[in-house]
């Protein structure tokens, strides 16, 4: 079966709300469609896995592309909203709408939430909750969507787990302030593409565009910012080591700390470089350092995300945090044609490529199945050879000295 995929160029930046509206088609080699895009369902910050199965995927057989050019789609028809702001609600989040260009898939209105607290101090984080690039997978109908099409109030993270309980005084964010960037793009953040996969099918993968404008919302109202922690679950953990490489060139007096949870163990492959490049439009983000001159669109994956932004920024520590069979990872590895068994071994694998680059990753690696853990209060529990979770996490963002951590029986 082929597919057509149609793509529009949006705006690659912060929600200016000036398209190019010229109706001109880029297109799009498609991407082999040998995963699923069924991750996770995120609301209000606290993340329940989605039962990984394939009834709700649709793959590919021979998925190659029809290279097609439409004025079908353009930008015109993209709804732009004025920037307003709510007050705080009484565990202190704001709900913001930046406006402009800012949109959900469906072209439904984006917010993020902002809690302010010790200015020096902020936390920049990516909910997750899955991800679409194909008709199938894109599709919204009752039982076949496979992420998380709008922002909405349910989306408040104030009665969260995890890092969003101020009130559990072993909380080493406590008294930061946060920015908390809701996901509804099916791009994991990093989309700036408007993409029709069909007549029926056309979504709004500005990922990258949402996300630029919570950074530019953190960067005006935090100018003084002295600590800064990107981090996020899942999906939103694939974006954090660009937007800190991005902070970091804003926020020069920043000592920032990257902390992914729950996607170490997807590894460099075609497919996902094709997602990056033609499908989300994430190529066309990338900023322009010095670091990523002559790296071409094949080049890039999520592994590159940390590569890159390191070596652009060897200050920023880079830490990721994985459960050794993870289950959503796993039925990932296992629908790309890589044993599921081996997932620990994929997470190793991925930290001695990047170690290999010139990027130090310091990781926790904790046995079981789970998906992730900083919205869950399983963060205060968590113990792996004798290093509680949340006492690794707070003396990383202290930068006091952390070790890898990592199970000696993962199953």
């Amino acid at each position: 079966m082929a597919i057509t995929t149609v793509i529009v160029i949006a705006v690659a930046g912060a929600c200016s709300g000036d398209d190019d509206g010229d109706g001109a088609a880029s297109t799009a080699g498609g991407a082999s469609s040998s995963a699923t895009a069924a991750e996770v369902a995120t609301t209000a910050g606290a993340v329940t896995t989605a039962a990984p199965t394939t009834e709700a995927v649709a793959t590919t057989e021979a998925a190659t592309t029809d290279v097609a050019t439409t004025d079908a789609v353009t930008t015109d028809a993209v709804a732009t909203y004025p920037s307003t702001s709510d007050a705080p609600s009484a565990a202190g989040f704001a709900k913001v709408v930046p406006g402009g260009d800012c949109a959900c898939s469906d072209g439904s209105e984006f917010s993020f939430w902002v809690r302010e607290a010790d200015p020096s101090k902020v936390v920049l984080f990516f909910q997750g909750g899955g991800a679409c690039f194909t008709a199938e997978t894109c599709a919204t109908a009752a039982g076949s969507s496979t992420f998380k099409p709008t922002t909405d109030d349910s989306d408040d993270p104030s009665e969260a787990g995890g890092i969003f309980d101020v009130d559990n005084p072993e909380n080493p964010f406590t008294n930061y302030s946060v920015v908390f960037v809701p996901y509804c793009t099916a791009d994991v953040h990093l989309g700036s593409n408007i993409t029709e996969y069909s007549p029926d099918v056309t979504i709004q993968h500005k990922g990258f565009v949402n996300g630029s404008a919570a950074l530019d919302h953190l960067v005006s109202t935090f100018p003084g910012s002295t600590e800064l922690v990107v981090t996020g679950e899942s999906a939103g953990s694939i974006p954090s080591p660009l937007f800190a490489g991005i902070a970091s060139d804003r926020l020069p007096a920043a000592d920032i700390t990257v902390v992914g949870d729950g996607s170490g163990a997807y590894p460099e492959n075609a497919g996902i470089a094709g997602l990056l490049d033609t499908v989300w439009g994430t190529t066309k983000a990338i900023p322009d350092w010095p670091e990523n001159e002559g790296l071409t669109a094949e080049q890039w994956s999520f592994l590159a995300l940390y590569v890159q932004s390191g070596l652009h920024d060897p200050e920023i520590t880079m830490a990721r945090h994985d459960y050794a069979f993870d289950e959503v990872q796993e039925f990932f590895a296992e629908l790309s044609g890589i044993p599921a068994d081996q997932l620990d071994t994929l997470i190793d694998e991925n930290e001695r490529i990047i170690e290999s680059r010139g990027v130090k990753l310091l990781t926790y690696l904790a046995p079981g199945t789970d998906h992730t853990v900083l919205s869950n209060d399983r963060f205060y529990a968590e113990e792996v050879e004798g290093v509680r979770l949340v006492d690794w996490v707070t003396d990383l963002v202290a930068d006091e000295p952390v070790a890898d951590v990592h199970c000696t029986v993962c199953e």
